[in-house]
């Protein structure tokens, strides 16, 4: 009877997802999820971007002049490549300041979908007068805002029961309380409160606040002082060897992303609990082209400690989860003691960008080797120095870029890398990438397969051609080496990675996406043998989207997925989706959402696919589709007044015929896993 009934369901499913036509959300909203969507594979589903959300925001509200902006405000906008940003400035120093945007299409490698992407958020109106802050208008001329969000999943995970060994000690809510000042872009102050799910409220471990809290205050243009910020904070320099934190991109559609847009200094607003430092920081402009950033954090950090013959306590890892709610998880809450201060010296011009990073970090106890055979390169000692030197240099219609890190004791990290407009239509990009197993560094973010930038060596080389007005396409392979071990390859490995996109956009209303990945590795055996030998796994992926905007109240987006997995001699596995999305955004009603109906099936977890999915303001959802089933979200957003807006979601996976969904301390009883969000904004 239930499959009966399944199967009635879900012809009715596919037949309305193909019934349906497929549009385009605003602009805006495209860029941001086609980054979600590069990124959810590689990124926690719990990863906060609202960084980049509110940047968008807020350059939305406030356009960037491009006739008086600077190179790092440039940088912002994360679908400008480098070329790109000095291609700009390079026309404006030869032909004066731009007329009109139109302009833009006679700059090098300024294609119509840039131009399209960089509309809402510049002008090129009068540059208003630098305004000498008062109290008055500390209260008056601001931006404020507070938001509030709480969510829940409506089934009992086997965690939340009365178990006699591990359980969650805390409720199942998931809390975030928000709070942003900005005084135009000389002052803005930041608070953030967060409590996941499972952890304590108001009891044991956090009996007078949420488990994390960040803090942060950030002055601008204080003289010679460009930047000062107290608090929590981020640091982005070069190619992300040697120093990052916060957000990073790696190697997706547009293939230009290879090169890292470094940000230096900034506030940091997230609320992911690992990737910030805290303490003091500034920078400092010690003549016409020369900055000097000196920084100094000290804060605590998770850690699972072991007890030494010598009665100290030593670690192998840090955990970035963030998540404390069973009793071994609170133990390691905060039980490292971590400082880092250093500094960044940078010389910038309009093509040119040579800088020198030091700092040295100390750990209140020190980090062991682990007992598996690929930790034995790992970093031990309480002590780590990291210096690192990176440039970037443009000449006519050639970008060049590298950065060279060192441990010393360790060893050593380098990549370099060459962007060109081999045409008008035509961008390529070429990078080498050569990382020592020996090399250790807590804060790196490069380009590469592994989590940190260390036993790898690669080339990874891509075009971006638009071919004509309607059509775009781009390229890219990467080929890598592992010269020692690793997580589940107990031998020297190689592999390669090669992606293919085309799109399709004949008007503003419509847009075609289709777009094919494969990746070929090595991993340890899972035939039971005295010794692991490595086997091929590959991994292809088809996704074909269709855009189209039915009027300016409502739009639809499609999308069919396919992956194959298959590892050695194995039987291939594959994994299909098929999404239809609804946007409803009148612009004189009250009340605008939209929402997903979706078939997935998947024969395995290794063949799951990922999706994003659109959620409440500044909140992301990276779907996990494993198994077989329906799955349904519907978000909803209210203008209570001209300062109130409620967003409201509901979501549910409805896995067909299975017991149980999740496993673990996350398990539950029943074929149904849903979830209820409710969000607040006031701004003021």
């Amino acid at each position: 009877m239930i499959n009966l009934f399944w199967n009635k369901s879900a012809y009715r499913f596919l037949l309305l997802v193909f019934l349906i036509p497929s549009i385009s959300r605003a602009q805006e909203q495209t860029i941001i999820k086609e980054i979600v969507e590069r990124l959810a594979p590689t990124l926690p589903d719990d990863y906060d971007l609202s960084e980049l959300t509110e940047r968008l925001n807020y350059y939305e509200k406030h356009p960037v002049n491009l006739n008086h902006t600077s190179a790092e405000e440039l940088k912002n906008f994360v679908f400008l490549s480098p070329l790109q940003i000095n291609n700009l400035f390079a026309h404006i120093l030869s032909n004066g300041k731009l007329l009109a945007i139109e302009e833009l299409q006679a700059i090098d490698a300024f294609d119509l979908e840039t131009i399209s992407n960089l509309l809402p958020f510049v002008t090129l109106g009068e540059y208003p007068e630098i305004e000498i802050p008062s109290f008055k208008n500390l209260r008056s001329k601001t931006n404020q805002s507070l938001m509030l969000r709480y969510a829940q999943g409506l089934e009992k995970q086997k965690g939340y029961r009365d178990l006699p060994g591990s359980r969650y000690l805390g409720t199942p809510g998931k809390i975030l309380i928000k709070y942003r000042y900005n005084y135009s872009d000389r002052f803005s102050a930041s608070l953030v409160f967060k409590k996941d799910a499972g952890e304590e409220l108001f009891s044991g471990n956090n009996k007078y606040n949420l488990d994390f809290f960040s803090f942060s205050l950030a002055f601008n243009q204080l003289g010679r002082m460009t930047k000062l910020v107290i608090g929590d904070y981020s640091l982005q320099f070069g190619q992300g060897l040697t120093l990052w934190s916060g957000f990073a991109f790696g190697k997706g559609p547009d293939v230009t992303s290879a090169a890292k847009k470094d940000l230096g200094l900034k506030a940091y607003i997230s609320s992911n609990e690992s990737s910030f430092f805290r303490g003091l920081a500034a920078t400092i402009k010690i003549a016409r082209r020369l900055e000097f950033s000196p920084f100094i954090s000290y804060k605590h950090v998770d850690a699972s400690q072991r007890l030494l013959p010598d009665g100290e306590y030593g670690q192998v890892n840090i955990s970035a989860s963030g998540l404390h709610r069973t009793k071994s998880e609170i133990q390691n809450k905060n039980s490292l003691g971590q400082l880092v201060y250093g500094s960044a010296l940078q010389y910038l011009s309009n093509n040119l960008n040579i800088g020198a990073i030091a700092y040295a970090s100390h750990y209140q106890n020190p980090f062991i080797t682990g007992t598996r055979p690929y930790d034995a390169k790992g970093f031990t000692g309480k002590d780590l120095l990291n210096i690192g030197f990176h440039y970037n240099y443009s000449f006519r219609n050639l970008y060049l870029f590298g950065e060279r890190a060192q441990s010393p004791g360790g060893g050593a990290a380098m990549v370099n890398g060459i962007m060109a407009n081999l045409s008008h239509h035509l961008s390529a990009v070429l990078l080498n990438r050569n990382y020592d197993v020996d090399y250790h560094s807590y804060f790196s973010q490069a380009i590469g397969e592994n989590s940190d930038a260390a036993n790898e060596k690669g080339w990874y080389t891509g075009l971006n051609y638009n071919i004509d007005k309607k059509w775009s396409a781009s390229l890219y392979v990467d080929i890598f080496h592992f010269p020692w071990l690793k997580y589940r390859v107990d031998a020297a490995s190689s592999g390669y990675e090669a992606q293919g996109q085309l799109v399709y956009n004949p008007f503003k209303t419509f847009k075609l996406t289709a777009r094919f990945k494969t990746k070929l590795d090595r991993q340890n055996t899972d035939s039971k043998v005295s010794v692991k030998y490595l086997e091929a796994v590959s991994k292809q992926n088809w996704k074909v989207e269709t855009f189209w905007r039915l009027n300016r109240k409502i739009s639809f987006q499609n999308r069919i997925e396919r992956c194959r997995y298959q590892k050695g001699e194995g039987i291939a596995e594959n994994g299909y989706l098929f999404c239809q999305d609804i946007d409803y955004k009148p612009l004189s009603s009250r009340l605008s959402g939209n929402l997903r109906l979706a078939y997935f099936h998947t024969d395995s977890y290794d063949s799951r696919l990922y999706a994003y999915e659109d959620d409440v303001l500044n909140g992301f959802a990276f779907g996990m589709y494993n198994g077989k089933g329906l799955r349904f979200y519907l978000n909803l957003k209210y203008n209570l007044s001209r300062k109130f807006d409620l967003w409201t979601r509901y979501a549910i996976f409805i896995y067909q015929g299975a017991e149980t969904v999740g496993s673990g301390l996350d398990e539950i009883q029943g074929n149904i896993k849903s979830e209820l969000k409710i969000q607040l904004r006031y701004q003021f």
